[in-house]
């Protein structure tokens, strides 16, 4: 019970990775907040969750829109008296080559990905600066470390929420509030399952050196530690939780360990 007494907002809840994130906040007793464009999908995901004992709620929002962040913060402080921990989940995947890229697709990339994070965490950071404590996570990606065909629009917005998260993260130090990312690799989830041709699998089974997609409850496991006080001092960091993807150079097999 990591989390008791917390109240957290998670975007993007409603499925894949920010719904096991839910799930994992409130197995660890916290008060859940999840925010989703899919309000229906939403509301179905905390009933899911609530069935099991633990607070959680719904509500509709379109992070892209300019009073999204704040109506999220105002649900939550309406539904549980404060915010303690904001999840930015909530994002939409692209993969179109830099020379095919419209400017209208770049731009609802960027709007959701990078400025509807922006303004859940500057409306978070806002609540959170009167008590002088709180944890702010960004789910960041691997295509905004490294540069991945058709990620132009994806991977630059990513990139951007990275070093948001630093900036934040060194403004809001000395307030008591932490600010951390999450790299995931690539994650087994029904969007992922969709995106990903065979040929896109295999690449990722290449990659990564565990040789296998993680899990969602693999990323909710790393939630929950950032969102806990066990994280106290883990601020402005990027946790990657990738099978080794970031570390990994050049492989090719080799005998088994003692075998040569």
């Amino acid at each position: 019970m990591r989390l008791e007494g917390r109240s957290a907002i998670v975007t993007g809840g409603a499925q894949g990775i920010g719904k096991a994130i839910a799930a994992a906040f409130a197995a660890e007793g916290a008060n859940v907040l999840i925010g989703d464009i899919n309000g229906d999908r939403a509301a179905e995901t905390a009933k899911e969750l609530a069935s099991s004992g633990e607070t959680v709620r719904a509500v509709r929002v379109d992070v892209a829109e300019a009073t999204g962040g704040q109506a999220l913060v105002d649900a939550c402080v309406e539904a549980f008296g404060r915010v303690d921990i904001l999840v930015n989940n909530a994002g939409v995947g692209s993969n179109v080559r830099t020379v095919d890229l419209t400017l209208e697709e770049w731009e609802r990339v960027v709007r959701i990905n990078l400025t509807g994070a922006f303004l859940c965490a500057q409306a978070a950071a806002r609540h959170m600066l009167r008590r002088k404590s709180g944890k702010i996570i960004n789910i960041v990606s691997l295509s905004g470390q490294r540069g991945g065909i058709g990620r132009a629009a994806y991977g630059s917005a990513k990139a951007g929420l990275e070093l948001l998260t630093k900036v934040m993260a060194v403004e809001l130090a000395e307030e008591g509030i932490n600010v951390n990312g999450i790299v995931p690799g690539p994650i087994a989830t029904d969007v992922g399952r969709a995106m990903h041709d065979p040929a896109t699998v295999a690449a990722y089974k290449f990659l990564v050196p565990q040789r296998r997609y993680g899990e969602p409850d693999e990323i909710a496991k790393a939630a929950v530690f950032l969102a806990s006080s066990d994280s106290d001092y883990v601020n402005g960091h990027s946790l990657n939780v990738d099978g080794g993807f970031q570390a990994a150079g050049l492989m090719y097999p080799l005998p088994s360990p003692g075998q040569g």
